[in-house]
């Protein structure tokens, strides 16, 4: 769950890379503004689950299964990727404030400097996951650890299992 989260979150950053000279072509036209909606949508939810996912669940889950020096190691990453998490939502809410306007037909520009910051931010942390951390959790956690975390990950999400 947390990998397709990662794709379609680099979904979401394509869209406002593509959104960026589509305002400045077509300004606030429908297109954008459902982009924009639909932006806003991901990153106000499922963005928000997924860094809640790796910390109220993951993380911890993590930090149970290391002992001695490798908990040192676990801890520094973890540390890391929730201050990345901080670092992503404070970027997330600058954009937001313009594709709200966006979203009501305002003749607006998103700062590609602005994007671009956000955007190589989350390439560089889903890229970091993906390499250090789903690989650390499949090796390290038990299949009761990961039912554990996936239950919880369903839970926040009200998705009801069988």
């Amino acid at each position: 769950m947390l990998s397709a989260c990662h794709a379609r979150i680099e979904h979401q950053c394509s869209t406002l890379r593509r959104l960026v000279p589509h305002l400045l072509s077509h300004g606030s036209d429908a297109e954008a503004r459902d982009a924009a909606v639909n932006v806003m949508r991901y990153f106000d939810t499922s963005a928000r689950h997924h860094h809640a996912d790796e910390e109220n669940d993951l993380f911890p889950v993590l930090m149970e299964s290391m002992a001695g020096s490798d908990a040192v190691c676990v801890r520094e990453l973890t540390e890391d990727l929730a201050r990345e998490h901080r670092e992503l939502e404070a970027r997330w809410q600058r954009l937001r404030s313009a594709l709200e306007r966006v979203v009501i037909g305002e003749r607006v520009s998103l700062e590609p400097h602005d994007v671009e910051a956000l955007v190589t931010l989350y390439e560089r942390h889903i890229e970091r996951e993906e390499g250090e951390l789903l690989p650390m959790a499949a090796r390290l956690l038990s299949d009761a650890d990961l039912d554990r975390v996936g239950r919880a990950m369903r839970e926040r999400r009200r998705i009801e299992t069988g």
